[in-house]
């Protein structure tokens, strides 16, 4: 009874409307029950044109954004790992920051803190990726921190007994361990990233507008068939990209 009961709660909130999208990116028309006219237009349109540089956009911004949210999200939960609890503490909060406050709000912050010289950003890709950075840093720091407390200090005490530096214990032990942690924060940050908006849509210049913001748009003209097709194939990449991410923490699990 209870596996009937989440089946079907998976079938309303996550497989029907999905398939509406998809089912709707295909359509020619939707004016019954049912779409009508089913066909590949709306979805060629999304991949070329304004939308394939949209989709092109996205991914960049995803895979740069979430870059820097590992390396900087891995180098603070390293060093919260050396700090004093009351530390940590403070460094945990202000990593999570960003969750707690609406996207729309670290938008506008970047927005006025990067609009002057000398961090002139505005205007530039550089702030829509700073800000899908700092949205999704969270999401990296924690995957880490989680890690590290599953990680068994009988390995770095082996390497430190034998002589190794703490720069080479990290590069040599630390890092290796963490790979799939790593692997599986580099997936979710980069996921986050593809359908990242509200912070978007209050940064972007006219010259780095990502798929989601061009979804929003065709859907705001009134062009919903369009905007299911490009959200259809934001889906699609945005699964063969945590695919292909998967992979690679697949082969540092097995090292």
């Amino acid at each position: 009874m209870l596996l009937a009961v989440f089946g079907l709660v998976v079938l309303v909130v996550f497989i029907a409307p999905l398939g509406t999208v998809v089912a709707a990116g295909l359509a020619g028309s939707w004016t019954g029950p049912l779409p009508s006219d089913l066909g590949f237009d709306h979805v060629g349109d999304a991949l070329s044109g304004e939308n394939l540089a949209s989709l092109s956009v996205s991914l960049q911004t995803a895979f740069l954004a979430g870059g820097v949210a590992l390396v900087l999200g891995t180098w603070a939960a390293l060093a919260a790992r050396e700090c004093p609890p009351w530390l940590a503490r403070v460094v945990d909060a202000v990593f999570h920051l960003p969750i707690a406050v609406p996207s729309v709000a670290i938008g506008l912050g970047l927005l006025i803190a990067f609009n002057e010289r000398p961090l002139l950003l505005g205007g530039t890709r550089w702030i829509v990726i700073l800000a899908h950075a700092v949205l999704v840093l969270a999401f990296a720091f924690s995957a880490v921190s989680a890690a590290l407390d599953r990680l068994d200090p009988a390995y770095r005490q082996a390497a430190e007994s034998l002589g190794a530096s703490p720069t080479r214990v990290l590069v040599k032990v630390t890092l290796p361990l963490l790979m799939p942690a790593l692997g599986a924060a580099a997936g979710l940050a980069v996921a986050l990233s593809m359908g990242e908006l509200g912070a978007t849509v209050m940064v972007y210049p006219a010259t780095w507008k990502t798929l989601p913001v061009s979804i929003f748009a065709l859907t705001d003209r009134g062009q919903a068939l369009q905007a299911a097709a490009c959200t259809s194939i934001l889906l699609l990449v945005t699964l063969l990209a945590l695919v292909l991410l998967g992979r690679i923490r697949g082969r540092a699990a097995l090292r």
